[in-house]
């Protein structure tokens, strides 16, 4: 019987990212993802019930400051990616897109759709947000450009401390949580659902968007340092 193999996310520094190859497919997955993603992150804003622990904090931020929430998700991005530096990682053309991108789609996402009221459309939307996120982080993760700038946060500190992800990731994400449900984010039922669920989805949903690249993308010569991809079924972006 013929053994079933899956694609494989690969170790690529930021060069090896653009010279992979299937750049045009990788690219629409990017943007796609990213697009869907950055919608659900509206969506759930909308329905009220609690928001992702992140966007927590950019909800709390956006009732503190005269900017949109899409903008905070922009600026807050470039921060996290100032502490990158001393963790000497560099981002990819995903992390890049990432910053920019993901606040775009959802201020436009929360121009168009406006506040979900009842709570039977409050739980579908919810629902459908979590599975709208699940593609899109899948699809991002997929193209192989680098992770978001909040996830090579967590991963970098691992690297250079030895810390476990799983404690580095609850550290961080109990800590933007707390400060944005202090600034008046909110936290509720939609955020235990995110903390739960989002990470299977995001792993089901993998086993169909990850783009097959070559074993000959990284040079042998990088196999010693290379490290496997972060936990991508929890990813934040």
């Amino acid at each position: 019987m013929a053994q079933t193999t899956h694609p494989r996310l690969l170790p690529l520094t930021p060069l090896q990212q653009l010279r992979a190859g299937r750049l045009p497919l990788r690219l629409v997955n990017l943007f796609v993802g990213l697009t869907l993603f950055g919608a659900a992150m509206a969506v759930f804003i909308r329905a009220g019930l609690g928001q992702a622990p992140w966007d927590v904090l950019h909800v709390g931020l956006s009732t503190r400051l005269p900017l949109s929430i899409g903008t905070i998700i922009i600026l807050l991005g470039f921060v996290v990616l100032l502490l990158w530096i001393p963790l000497r990682q560099w981002p990819g053309l995903g992390t890049i897109a990432n910053v920019l991108w993901l606040g775009v789609a959802a201020d436009l996402t929360l121009w168009l759709v406006p506040p979900i009221e009842g709570l039977g459309w409050q739980i579908a939307a919810i629902g459908a947000a979590l599975v709208v996120n699940g593609i899109g982080g899948a699809l991002y993760i997929g193209s192989q450009f680098g992770p978001g700038p909040r996830d090579g946060l967590m991963t970098g500190v691992h690297l250079r401390t030895g810390i476990s992800m799983r404690l580095v990731r609850t550290v961080v994400e109990v800590t933007v949580l707390a400060i944005g449900w202090f600034l008046g984010g909110i936290v509720g039922v939609g955020t235990v659902a995110y903390a739960l669920l989002i990470g299977p989805l995001t792993q089901f949903f993998l086993r169909w968007s990850v783009v097959e690249l070559p074993d000959a993308t990284v040079p042998p010569e990088h196999d010693a340092t290379a490290r496997p991809a972060a936990e991508p079924a929890a990813c934040r972006l």
